[in-house]
């Protein structure tokens, strides 16, 4: 029985993107040793897309996109992308203090998350 997923995002600055997952996104989490912190992710999902891509990509989803950014950039966030309206959702980036790009966007599809109760 699978019982989760595990995402590893490669960072310049391991330290300091943990430490921004932790504080500006609020994540929880356990420490593995040595400050090597395993954070919690909200319910996810996954989506199948045809080729070409640039391999498997990250995307956090929020409600409220404008809301969410407004209580990043007060905990700290880098927001570097401009609010892009797309078919599929309403999207923009954050940057970790690394420099690794995330997408955060207000999904306009039907979602999966909380289809188990």
């Amino acid at each position: 029985m699978i019982t989760g997923a595990h995402v590893i995002l490669y960072s310049q600055d391991p330290d300091a993107d943990r430490a921004f997952i932790r504080d500006a996104l609020g994540f929880p989490h356990v420490d593995a040793g040595e400050g090597w912190l395993i954070f919690q992710l909200p319910p996810s999902e996954v989506a199948l897309h045809p080729l070409p891509a640039d391999g498997p990509q990250f995307h956090l989803m929020c409600d409220d996109v404008k809301a969410t950014l407004a209580a990043l950039r007060a905990r700290g966030a880098r927001v570097t992308g401009e609010l892009a309206e797309h078919r599929w959702g309403i999207a923009t980036t954050l940057t970790l203090p690394s420099g690794t790009e995330l997408s955060l966007y207000e999904p306009r599809h039907p979602v999966a998350r909380g289809l188990d109760g």
